[in-house]
């Protein structure tokens, strides 16, 4: 952002005869932001009207005193790190990954380097959205560290905005194929069944209808085994461990989840098999739909032909 972060407007009724909304009237003063962003800056009180907090449908009278505080950009301090990064698709907004199985996404308790937050920064500099502060830099959405796939990075704040808006509202599409214990039956389904953290257990989510909040998990059945099944799951929302927790809960864990079902059930892979292989989004420069494809990692596919095989 410039070096002025304190801007004092008095509004005056214009052409339109006054009455106007504060997030399109501030927009319009404000032209290196987008509307989503400045949205953002009222809500978390950084825009103040006659010294009061307002929405951002607020409307506007002659002689409001308008008040907006930029935050100013938080230096990065977590270290870049050469780390090679799978890169399916780059340019000035965005960067989308496929993330390799064993990596976790930002630094945190017991895993301080070789994120992908380390190698975005080896790779992208100072070219990413300093929104989530200085662990999270560029990060929209995660996966988790076992799960293989697509994840989307902004490398701007309102390339970050505008993608945060359609994580929010469910237009950003995440489509997962997942390998899980026993046989499903039905072709598809619906999970409709709320996602909190476990009452007993804090470092697992449940289903929680007392404190969950909101899930949707769309599945199909792709491929039926003798013991398994390979699904397409789709989320409707976004909540952690949703499809390892959903699959679960409906009696068919995600293989290789010793979270939620059995470490080891196939005897050859660690961590769960669980691949984010479809990201569909609106590009936030060119408003145009992209879709993106990551192909099924090597070791997942070499399980699937021991399954066809009989072997297991």
């Amino acid at each position: 952002m410039d070096e002025i972060n304190e801007i004092n407007f008095t509004y005056r009724a214009e052409k339109t005869g006054g009455q106007e909304r504060l997030d399109v009237w501030l927009t319009s003063r404000l032209p290196e932001y987008t509307r989503s962003y400045i949205q953002k800056l009222i809500e978390s009180d950084n825009v103040k009207v006659n010294g009061k907090r307002v929405k951002s449908n607020y409307k506007l009278n002659t002689g409001d005193e308008i008040y907006a505080v930029l935050p100013e950009s938080e230096d990065l301090d977590a270290a870049p790190q050469d780390i090679p990064l799978n890169i399916v698709y780059e340019d000035d907004d965005i960067i989308i990954i496929n993330k390799s199985k064993n990596m976790v996404v930002h630094p945190a308790a017991g895993n301080h380097d070789n994120t992908l937050v380390n190698a975005l920064l080896y790779h992208c500099g100072d070219r990413l959205s300093d929104i989530n502060g200085v662990i999270r830099p560029g990060i929209i959405h995660r996966i988790d560290k076992d799960t293989t796939g697509l994840i989307c990075v902004a490398k701007n704040n309102n390339a970050h905005l505008f993608l945060s808006g359609q994580l929010k509202d469910h237009t950003m599409k995440r489509t997962y194929v997942a390998l899980v214990e026993k046989v499903i039956n039905e072709e598809a389904g619906i999970i409709d069944a709320p996602i909190g953290r476990h009452p007993a257990d804090r470092k697992k989510m449940a289903v929680n209808v007392k404190n969950g909040k909101s899930a949707v998990t769309e599945f199909k059945v792709l491929e039926r085994f003798s013991k398994y099944t390979l699904v397409e799951a789709s989320l409707k929302t976004g909540r952690t461990h949703q499809i390892r927790v959903h699959m679960a809960y409906i009696g068919h864990p995600v293989c290789g989840d010793g979270l939620y079902g059995n470490k080891l059930p196939l005897g050859e892979t660690e961590g769960q098999m669980l691949h984010a292989y479809k990201l569909e989004l609106v590009h936030p420069a060119t408003k145009e739909n992209q879709v993106f494809y990551a192909e099924i990692p090597d070791y997942f596919n070499d399980i699937l032909f021991k399954l066809r095989m009989g072997t297991y």
